[in-house]
């Protein structure tokens, strides 16, 4: 137990929350990394994190005057994540807004754009608010040039407000309309949204030297930065059952262009959750105890599932490794991870994490539990995905591990 991991010592910065992100960590815990990993004898100088998300630790990181390099296979998460890094110009922000604004109330649309529009689309959106939404898109990109690091920042606020302008119910885990929902209305939307990040980006957080930040996209396993490249790694890996942030994404996905059928994305995620890769026997063997155990437990009665936890369980072996070939000498990890349950059966991410740093030689490993505030007084889930209070509901966990370990 160390209490410190618990809460931070004051608010988060409004760059934070220009973006909703499910199962985002608190911005504390990279503060609280760095000023760990210094107090632990390492010089950072460079912070990386291999499952950046939106961006979190890269803030932090930058806020710190840290260099940065980050990834995330999410091109919804990256595009957040390089937004929050960007620090504009106020009197550029309110000159496109105008002029997006006045282009949105005078662009004509076509067949060709309508032909665009995804099923899927049709199924969360009212026609009323299709149309708006293609205006309003059609507006940035022709009053943005491409090139432009400020479409980006246009491009996020669109994506922010897809869900208030959608049928989708509102602070759910999972996909599902609420035919109740009082739609907003699109350009409404925009204006609040477009008030709050620039707010957000009036407070410039990061320091006048020119720190280097690089957030790409793609699946860590796949991608070949150099070597070595951080001093600190700060990270908070997929779990073996998570959330499907590919379907929780699936708007922004969609309207964005990043993908024609949402579940594309599911193909190289860690764990490769749509089955398309079997694992192999002497993939299973090489497992770390905890690894094979789970397996052997769930192939008794899950055995489809069994086989998605053991390729879950052999790309965070790879994932371990690649992290020590990342680290400079004397460097440090810190891995965010939480345990979790597959019916009756309990899947130790945290234990087998320590024991995947073990064999791949990390040493100084320590686990220490992390109360998730927000999780204490709402332990349980309803059917909604909803935090409740009520103990018939579907326990969750209030509680994850930080895990770190020193590179020799």
């Amino acid at each position: 137990m160390d209490r410190i991991w618990d809460f931070g010592d004051s608010k988060e910065y409004p760059i934070h929350r220009i973006h909703s992100y499910p199962a985002r960590f608190p911005a504390f815990i990279t503060t609280k990394a760095l000023q760990y990993a210094e107090q632990n004898g390492v010089e950072v100088k460079t912070v990386a994190d291999i499952f950046c998300g939106c961006g979190t630790t890269a803030v932090e990181a930058k806020r710190k005057g840290k260099n940065f390099w980050g990834c995330d296979i999410n091109p919804v998460a990256t595009l957040i994540a390089q937004v929050k890094t960007t620090h504009y110009r106020d009197v550029v922000l309110e000159r496109y807004f105008s002029a997006v604004k006045d282009s949105f109330h005078s662009v004509s649309m076509t067949e060709k754009d309508y032909e665009k529009v995804n099923d899927r689309i049709k199924y969360w959106f009212e026609e009323k608010n299709i149309e708006s939404l293609l205006k309003l898109k059609k507006a940035i990109e022709l009053e943005i040039s491409n090139r432009s690091r400020y479409r980006k920042f246009f491009l996020c606020a669109f994506s922010n407000i897809l869900k208030p302008t959608s049928r989708w119910l509102t602070k759910s885990i999972k996909a599902q309309v609420d035919p109740n929902k009082p739609v907003r209305d699109v350009m409404e939307s925009f204006e609040d949204q477009f008030k709050l990040m620039r707010k957000a980006n009036a407070v410039n957080i990061f320091p006048p030297q020119c720190n280097k930040v690089r957030i790409v996209r793609g699946n860590f396993l796949s991608i070949s930065p150099e070597k070595p490249l951080a001093d600190l790694i700060v990270t908070s890996p997929p779990y073996v059952i998570s959330y499907d942030y590919a379907s929780i994404h699936q708007l922004s996905l969609l309207w964005l262009g990043f993908a024609r059928d949402y579940r594309d994305l599911r193909k190289n995620m860690i764990g490769n959750q749509d089955g398309v890769r079997t694992p192999s026997r002497s993939d299973i063997e090489r497992l770390p105890e905890i690894g094979s155990k789970t397996y052997r437990k769930l192939l008794q009665t899950h055995s489809r599932k069994a086989a998605s936890v053991a390729r879950y369980f052999i790309d965070i072996k790879k994932t371990v490794t690649k992290c020590q070939d990342i680290l400079n000498s004397n460097g440090m990890v810190l891995f965010v991870m939480g345990n979790t349950k597959y019916r009756n059966t309990e899947i130790d991410n945290a234990g087998y994490l320590v024991e995947c740093m073990e064999k791949t030689g990390f040493h100084d490993i320590k686990k220490m539990t992390r109360k998730i505030s927000s999780k204490i007084m709402t332990p349980y889930r309803d059917s909604r995905g909803r935090f409740t209070r009520d103990s018939t509901k579907r326990k969750v966990y209030n509680e994850e591990f930080i895990v770190t370990g020193r590179k020799k």
